[in-house]
């Protein structure tokens, strides 16, 4: 006898390349153990509408190589409500399901606590690009985004070359700067501005100019959008060194796209651990992967719990930018 009968699966909030293979593995984990499952279209909009939908093993066919969530994302204020969050719980209730897996980031992690709080049995999958989620060493979408930034980079360096410019690309990241670091150290980039450290662009400025007189014949400054707009860096570098930097926002291109084989396997661990979960049980847990290990922690501890910054592969990135 297992903890559950039927499940259900969810993305929400901002979608990340990866979201469609965790929805295969929990769909495809879930009827190989004889559980039915149901995919719940629009988050939890979807959910208060009670718009859940049989899923079967052709539902999630050939979906495993696409970017976006095939179950639709949306933003839902009547969900932040109390009311809101009780009524999606006596849906699930009236439904007949037993447990919810939940794919997101720190706000879907945020309503799987309140579901969990009500005695709906929910599991969390980190799925964002940002690399924000506390208690896992990376998240779906992560790898993908990175690489996608690091493509472009590559681009616009050769550009940047021909014309003895610099660039400024902005990434996405409002809180969290691992894009911006994990892409500036793979792309070689001379400067990475984060919002977890402090700069100043009059040393950004002093070493570029040091750098061009030495034969340089570009700069790549990689700026997380939390941290400051790119168009006001790429203007200040210009007015401080007379150099002309050149802005670049990548925006919405880092969430699209086919994932990448790691963000693949990952996905797929963490869709079918989660399952297993909830047949042991277990319940009101994130999960993720620590040190390569498949690990579960409170959700109510996830989310109250801010990952700390990696400042020794920051302090990296600066040491070989020199």
């Amino acid at each position: 006898m297992t903890a559950v009968k039927s499940i259900a699966v969810l993305t929400s909030g901002g979608d990340s390349q990866g979201m469609n293979a965790a929805v295969r593995a929990v769909v495809r984990s879930a009827l190989y153990h004889g559980l039915e499952v149901y995919g719940v279209q629009r988050g939890y909009q979807g959910l208060l509408n009670n718009d859940l939908r049989p899923m079967d093993l052709r539902s999630v066919g050939d979906i495993i190589q696409r970017g976006g969530t095939i179950l639709q994302t949306a933003r839902c204020k009547e969900f932040l409500t109390p009311e809101g969050q009780q009524r999606a719980a006596e849906i699930l209730r009236e439904r007949g399901i037993d447990g919810l897996v939940v794919i997101g980031g720190d706000g879907s992690y945020q309503g799987a606590n309140k579901l969990s709080k009500l005695g709906i049995k929910t599991m969390g999958l980190p799925g964002t690009i940002d690399n924000d989620i506390a208690c896992t060493d990376t998240t779906i979408g992560f790898d993908t985004a990175v690489s996608i930034v690091v493509d472009a980079i590559n681009k616009i360096r050769d550009t940047m070359s021909s014309h003895e410019r610099a660039s400024v690309v902005e990434v996405m990241g409002r809180h969290c700067g691992d894009i911006a670091l994990y892409a500036g150290l793979a792309s070689g980039a001379e400067t990475i501005l984060v919002p977890e450290v402090p700069f100043d662009l009059n040393v950004v400025a002093e070493r570029m100019k040091h750098n061009f007189a030495n034969g340089k014949r570009h700069s790549i400054i990689v700026v997380a959008e939390g941290a400051a707009k790119g168009e006001e860096v790429a203007n200040k570098i210009t007015e401080l060194s007379g150099i002309e930097a050149r802005v670049t926002v990548l925006g919405h291109i880092q969430r699209g796209g086919t994932p990448t084989a790691a963000d693949r396997i990952l996905a797929s661990r963490l869709g079918d651990f989660a399952v297993r979960q909830l047949i042991e049980g277990n319940s009101g847990k994130a999960c993720g992967v620590v040190k390569g290990e498949l690990v579960t922690t409170d959700i109510d501890t996830v989310v109250n719990t801010k990952k700390p910054f990696d400042m020794d592969m920051y302090n990296l990135a600066l040491r070989l930018s020199q």
